[in-house]
């Protein structure tokens, strides 16, 4: 048994020799029997004559040897692909139409799925990521604690098998002025060895490293591969050097391996270092022992025996103890901010596959992902009929041929197998292609997903899913596109091969099938163009919603204070040094200051209303200096707006938005009325009078209504005592023409003025780019799915509509030389294709209509059932039939009678 697949696999693979064995045994054989007829008295021509006779065809005995010693299936595998290769060259253009038809659609999937897998499927690259999880206090999201809880919870060592906290940073490589920013993490001492992450070069990080003012090697920390690479050029002797963080010296102890980025979807750093080393960067403005400063994100790891709802569990036992110990300062903040920080449950969510940072990528995303996946799976789906359609005439067209072949013994299986195998050969060849359109789309996804003050980082590598996905997704086009045709042309007579018309057999039930794939073509495409319609609508109104600002001419200067040594009671009047310089610069014609800048973060303290006794809650508020509305140009509705009068020791003032207005004095003015922050608490503020009212501007999401909000002077607040966040303002900076201002020039100055200030620049109009990302997203993809269906739709109709015209040439010549005219032939062929379309067109509204309601929450300013949209998609489609039906109904109405009447 084992010796004869020895020879079996020894023809498969050493053919050449195997076939010379055989023709010298066969030439033996022969010879030997030529030598017993010279024998008998034969001469030599008859001896060969005779003995050929006898020894039969020496080519079926070829064939019954290589059948006996080879291996058939991959024999006929062989062949079938050699044979395949042949024909499929024979037709270059519907070849070529059939793989890049095949590579658009099966690329367009793989690069929305590369980024879905990479975003929201993938593991985390640690050890055992499932046992990950996450506290929070939310059900569905991250959220930030601070030093203290974290400290309580790492002391508590049964609840998990490891714990560790980690916060985002930028550290600046600079020496002051315009910031060198690197992206950075405090980590925890048990971070890496939690992760089970361990260093490519030198060491990670670890408990002895995590103590204030440095562990006993000083402080320390480990980089990135790609830091490592990009900043030390991959220096094989990095371990030791000197890296100048915020002012401070850190040495390298440690490269991380290539494929860890960190724990964030969307986000990977260059820097991590011990989290207790906080104070060496901020120094006074340190948040280790700030109760009221959330910055840390904390993981644990289960135990191999401990499920997540068991931990959750002991975790919430020692909840009340863990809040107790921490409420320090915050029992300033009045007793509705205590009770909410003592009551609200802890809770853990699994970490294995990462999750959402401030970037937001998980719940921004996963929605439009999931729904452009969809809709290129249409695009794959019309692309398939496509190329169904086109092998169908291929094969209606080698009818004669497939009809010989089965008149001469080939079996319908043999056949069917061979146009397979041809499919099968378009789908591997559009799959290779693909890939690379694939990964050339899926990058550039990513790079439209940044901006100049995000750069995303997602690990776009292949994985076993990625794979699978990959195989899958073209045994499934495969299949799709290539079973109709194979099944229709293996049914063909073998009498067909006999007949004078056996070319057009069949034609008539071909036409009928290809109609249907046309039908469903434009259906797709309508239900395509539809999609396309609403999300391009959806990104033209968040594009063109009124902002209440602004932001082309606008540049944001962040300007950190932690290295400048300067008491968090004086700094104010620095930034307002600042401010002023910067309004000195040529070219620039306005400059405030600004606690929070537009889309990016909140602040909302607890506050009540005079004259509005039900409410007592959280509105959305910001602290500006006077020429802040100026400077956005935002409008001041009625009243007045802050000026340089409203200081320290000034009556407290505000100005609130018209939304502010609406709501809480309808059928009143709302000048004279007071605003009164943390009321009931030690942290209480004296009322603040309204004293002006200024239009809605869009400061947070572009889909949501601008929420009431509230403005107060900087000025006329002790910053630390209302808030610890001293070291960081904002300053925005308008320049004279549409384009932002110089940053060089506002760094020179405010550089001259205080040369330790740390300057980070950052367009306006770019926080305005990032908020629209995802609709543009959504939109381009759309649009771009949308034309490549319609083009795919255009093709099947012009394919059906020549098919149809070369199958009618002899009718359409008989018309003609019995007087019709060419307009007459032109409507006849046109006709066809309006039935077509309008076919598919009422199918595809009728799809359109149920599918909408599932994308209803992604749209914004236009309904589902949009008519405008629907009448849109259905004018572009027929459009695209009536220019794909034109050009064969005029080579029809060109043909010659005469010349058409000496063929039939």
């Amino acid at each position: 048994m084992l010796s004869d697949w020895m020879l079996r696999l020894r023809a498969l693979f050493r053919r050449t020799a195997v076939e010379d064995d055989i023709d010298a045994e066969l030439q033996f054989h022969l010879a030997h029997q030529v030598q017993a007829h010279l024998a008998r008295g034969l001469d030599r021509a008859d001896a060969m004559r005779r003995a050929r006779l006898e020894f039969g065809g020496l080519d079926q005995t070829k064939e019954e040897y290589r059948d006996a010693l080879g291996v058939p299936a991959i024999d006929r595998l062989r062949q079938d692909v050699r044979f395949s290769l042949r024909s499929l060259r024979a037709t270059p253009t519907v070849t070529a139409v059939a793989v890049l038809s095949l590579a658009l659609g099966i690329g367009a999937n793989a690069a929305i799925f590369s980024i879905i897998n990479s975003l929201l499927l993938r593991m985390l690259p640690v050890k055992d990521p499932a046992r990950l999880v996450l506290l929070t206090d939310t059900p569905t999201r991250a959220r930030s604690w601070s030093y203290p809880i974290w400290l309580e919870i790492h002391r508590r060592q049964h609840l998990f098998e490891d714990s560790a906290a980690w916060s985002f940073t930028r550290f600046d490589l600079s020496s002051g002025g315009e910031t060198q920013f690197v992206d950075g993490l405090w980590v925890s001492g048990s971070f890496f060895e939690a992760l089970g992450v361990k260093a490519a070069v030198g060491r990670t990080l670890s408990a002895r490293d995590d103590e204030r003012n440095g562990g006993a090697d000083g402080p320390v920390a480990v980089i990135s591969d790609g830091f490592w690479r990009g900043h030390f050029n991959g220096a094989q002797d990095v371990v030791g050097r000197i890296l100048h963080l915020d002012g401070a010296n850190f040495t390298v102890v440690g490269v991380l391996p290539r494929e860890f980025f960190g724990l964030e979807v969307g986000r990977t750093f260059d820097v991590a270092v011990p989290l207790a080393d906080e104070p060496l960067s901020r120094g006074r403005d340190s948040y280790l022992d700030a109760v009221s400063t959330s910055f840390l994100t904390i993981i644990a790891r289960l135990r191999p025996d401990q499920s997540l709802d068991t931990a959750a569990t002991t975790l919430r036992q020692v909840q009340r103890e863990i809040r107790d110990s921490t409420i320090g300062e915050l029992g300033n903040f009045g007793p509705a901010v205590v009770e909410r920080y003592l009551h609200e449950p802890f809770r853990l969510l699994p970490a294995g596959k990462g999750f959402d940072g401030d970037v937001d990528f998980h719940s921004r995303y996963e929605r439009p992902l999931w729904t452009v996946m969809i809709v290129a799976g249409l695009v794959l789906l019309i692309a398939c009929v496509n190329v169904a359609n086109l092998l169908l005439a291929r094969a209606t067209a080698r009818r004669h041929e497939l009809s010989l072949r089965v008149a001469l013994g080939e079996s319908r299986w043999g056949l069917a197998r061979q146009l397979l195998t041809e499919s099968v050969l378009l789908s591997v060849t559009g799959t290779a292609v693909g890939l690379l359109v694939a990964n050339w789309g899926s990058r550039f996804l990513v790079r439209q997903l940044s901006t100049s003050g995000n750069t995303v980082f997602l690990d776009m590598s292949i994985d076993g899913r990625l794979a699978i996905f990959t195989v899958a997704i073209t045994a499934l086009t495969t299949l799709v596109f290539g079973t109709a045709p194979a099944l229709r042309a293996s049914r063909v007579a073998p009498m067909d091969a006999l007949k004078a018309q056996g070319r057009t057999a069949g034609a008539h039930t071909h036409g009928r099938l290809s109609s249907w794939f046309v039908i469903a073509q434009v259906a797709l495409s309508l239900v395509l163009l539809v999609a396309a319609g609403l999300f391009v609508q959806t990104f033209r109104e968040i594009a063109t919603r009124p902002l209440g600002f602004q932001p082309d001419s606008v540049t944001i200067v962040t300007m950190n204070m932690s290295r400048t040594g300067i008491a968090a009671e004086a700094r104010l009047s620095e930034f307002e040094r600042a401010r002023d310089a910067a309004r000195a610069v040529p070219g620039v014609a306005g400059a405030a200051l600004s606690f929070i800048t537009p889309f990016t973060g909140g602040f909302t303290p607890p506050l009540n209303i005079s004259g509005v006794p039900d409410f007592e809650g959280r509105l959305s508020g910001n602290l500006i200096s006077e020429g802040w509305f100026t400077t956005f140009g935002t409008q001041v509705i009625a009243g007045r707006d802050l000026t340089d009068r409203d200081v320290k020791g000034a009556p407290r003032v505000a100005v609130i938005n018209q939304a502010f207005a609406r709501r809480f004095f309808p059928d009143a003015s709302p000048l004279g009325h007071t605003i009164s922050l943390y009321p009931g608490g030690a942290r209480a503020m004296p009322p603040m009078e309204i004293v002006g009212v200024v239009g809605d501007a869009v400061y947070s999401s572009l889909r949501a209504q601008v929420p009431p909000t509230w403005y107060a002077p900087l000025s006329q607040f002790d910053l630390p005592e209302f808030t610890q966040v001293t070291f960081q303002f904002q300053l925005a900076v308008r320049s004279q023409t549409n384009s932002p201002v110089a940053s060089n020039d506002v760094a020179a100055t405010i550089g001259r003025v205080n040369p330790t200030l740390a300057l980070t620049f950052r367009p306006l109009g770019d926080y305005v780019r990032t908020a629209r990302n995802q609709e543009r997203l959504v939109a381009l993809l759309a649009g771009a799915f949308g034309t490549l269906a319609l083009l795919l739709a255009g093709l099947g109709l012009y394919g059906i509509t020549a098919y149809a015209v070369t199958v009618r040439r002899s009718e359409i010549g008989i018309r003609m030389a019995l007087g019709a005219v060419a307009g007459r032939i032109v409507r006849l062929v046109l006709a066809r294709v309006a039935i077509l379309v309008a076919s598919g067109a009422v199918a595809g509204i009728a799809v359109s209509l149920w599918l909408s309601r599932f994308v209803a929450s992604l749209l914004y300013g236009v309904q589902p059932h949009d008519t405008t949209t629907l009448l849109g998609a259905v004018t572009v489609l027929a459009s695209v039939g009536l220019v794909a039906g034109a050009i064969p109904a005029s080579k029809a109405a060109r043909t010659n009678p005469a010349t058409v009447l000496r063929e039939g």
